[in-house]
């Protein structure tokens, strides 16, 4: 079986200035990994288009949305101390939420996806960018698959960081939970194991140099928490690659076989139901790189 990646070549315009670790060679490192003659039978690509302001609005309110775009015409400028909107960076902010739009109905049609969202989105609040994120593209994705008829979604989180814009977007919805396992304390500071929500929030906070196998554990027993008397009709994953062992920005030591590991264990978990990937960290384009393979490997 092939899985659908789903892509938009305007994802490549995020500019964050020079010397940025979100900087556009990530998006290319991604396609030429996947474009590999090794992987052609097991990648179909698939365009996205931009992002519907429906959509967005679903998770994000008009006067945010409208404040982004208003500094995009004024050829951008710096929202907080590492999130910078560049000159044609909201041309990549809409493609990157369209792909992950698109990575769910991918995901329903065939079963899973990947989406190579660039920039990318767990950290963004409904009305506030930070920590490279402008619009929350795995609680979009989440909105949309349910407008799609799956009710309940389930949120997985391997990035280094906590996805605190995906909790703070859900923790009061019982009919989306949402696991991650983090390096903690670590940016943002948010994370604690005590941060339940509703009963539908799942921190696993980890400190760097672990062995491999117990973040492995660690964030399965978190998901089986999660999956404890309550069946997700869908699985997205915020696949942050910076949890990767020589990632500059985390001090997690995981390979590229957890992934895999990972990955496979979370297919078991759902069975036919959709597992969908979209894309957020990870800062070393070679590392970077053969995360995203072992994923997609994963899921095909």
């Amino acid at each position: 079986m092939s899985t659908p990646v789903v892509w938009n070549a305007a994802c490549r315009h995020h500019y964050g200035g020079a010397g940025h670790p979100e900087r556009p060679q990530r998006f290319a490192a991604v396609l030429e990994a996947l474009r590999r003659p090794e992987l052609k039978s097991q990648v179909t690509w698939v365009e996205a288009a931009d992002a519907s302001r429906d959509a967005i609005e679903r998770v994000h309110p008009p006067e945010y949305v409208d404040m982004l775009a208003a500094l995009a015409e004024r050829g951008g400028g710096a929202l907080d101390g590492d999130t910078f909107l560049g000159p044609r960076s909201w041309e990549s902010v809409l493609a990157s939420a369209g792909v992950a739009l698109r990575a769910v109905e991918q995901g329903m049609k065939e079963g899973r996806a990947f989406g190579i969202t660039r920039p990318p989105g767990h950290h963004a609040l409904a009305a506030r960018a930070m920590g490279f994120c402008f619009l929350n593209n795995v609680v979009l994705a989440a909105r949309h698959a349910q407008a799609l008829g799956c009710a309940r979604v389930l949120i997985v989180d391997w990035d280094v960081h906590h996805g605190n814009g995906t909790q703070a977007l859900v923790e009061h919805d019982p009919s989306i939970r949402f696991v991650s396992m983090h390096q903690y304390p670590w940016y943002p500071g948010t994370g604690a194991a005590d941060e339940r929500g509703v009963g539908n929030v799942f921190n696993v906070p980890r400190p760097g140099g672990l062995e491999r196998a117990t973040y492995v554990r660690d964030f399965l027993a978190g998901v089986d928490a999660a999956l404890d008397d309550w069946t997700p009709d869908f699985l997205l994953i915020s696949a942050g690659f910076d949890s990767l062992a020589g990632d500059p920005l985390g001090e997690f030591t995981l390979e590229p076989d957890d992934i895999t590991q990972w990955t496979e264990a979370l297919r078991q978990r759902m069975g036919t139901r959709p597992v969908v990937g979209v894309l957020e960290g990870g800062y070393r384009l070679d590392l970077l790189a053969a995360g995203v393979v072992a994923h997609v490997r994963a899921l095909s």
